[in-house]
């Protein structure tokens, strides 16, 4: 007795087929070859973390409190795209989100050295300040990936391409936050000693530049697609 019915393996066989013939059109591999080095780029979001609970002893509630106010701001972020953004062409919400992202990234520098401080402003305003512009701006600039998503999506594979790309993008998160682990540790950094986070910070903010050069790799917009890829992107996150 087996536990697969060969109708099943018949099935699944026949949908991989399918998927992989549409992921290796250039037009769907070569923007989602891009999603995935954009995403991958090194992070310092875990050093950051041991920075703010040992060293300037950020309670779990406190944390509870910036974790609310970045969910207020990723809301902040998709009514940013939606009034001022879905218009614009793809490349140039990815060229310039990445670059004040990485910019504003910077200001966590301020933070770690303290210098907020002398500015007058608290260690946690500074912190909920931070990620409240920080969120809105990922968002923001995350909008366009599913937009991009969508769009790639031939007709009758929808749903099942859209979750592989985004799989696909969300792999490249996890390969970023492995390759700042790495650094993290290359820079000695630990849960507490946290002297070479300031070079840490820069190195991983100026990362997210790199797949800048590869713009090339997305499709240039059209007029007539701004209609069908809201309404698309309404349909497959239904």
């Amino acid at each position: 007795m087996t536990l697969v019915s060969p109708g099943f393996l018949q099935t699944t066989k026949q949908n991989m087929v399918q998927l992989w013939s549409a992921i290796k059109q250039p037009n769907v591999f070569l923007p989602t070859l891009f999603i995935f080095l954009w995403q991958a780029t090194p992070h310092s979001d875990s050093a950051m973390f041991y920075f703010t609970t040992n060293k300037l002893g950020f309670t779990p509630e406190f944390l509870g409190r910036v974790k609310l106010v970045t969910s207020v701001a990723s809301l902040l972020g998709v009514g940013l795209y939606n009034g001022f953004l879905k218009t614009v062409p793809l490349r140039k919400i990815f060229l310039v989100t990445t670059i004040f992202g990485s910019g504003l990234g910077m200001t966590q520098v301020l933070l770690v050295t303290g210098f907020n401080r002398q500015l007058g402003i608290s260690d946690e305003w500074f912190a909920i300040g931070d990620s409240l512009i920080l969120t809105v701006l990922a968002q923001a600039s995350f909008m366009p990936v599913l937009v991009l998503a969508a769009r790639l999506c031939p007709e009758g594979m929808e749903a099942t391409l859209f979750a592989t790309l985004m799989s696909i993008s969300n792999g490249g998160s996890v390969l970023g936050g492995l390759m700042g682990a790495g650094l993290t540790q290359v820079f000695g950094i630990t849960r507490d000693s946290f002297g070479n986070l300031s070079t840490l910070i820069i190195l991983c903010n100026l990362s997210s530049l790199l797949p800048l050069p590869l713009l090339g790799l997305l499709p240039r917009d059209s007029p007539d697609t701004v209609a069908k890829d809201d309404a698309d992107i309404e349909m497959k996150s239904n």
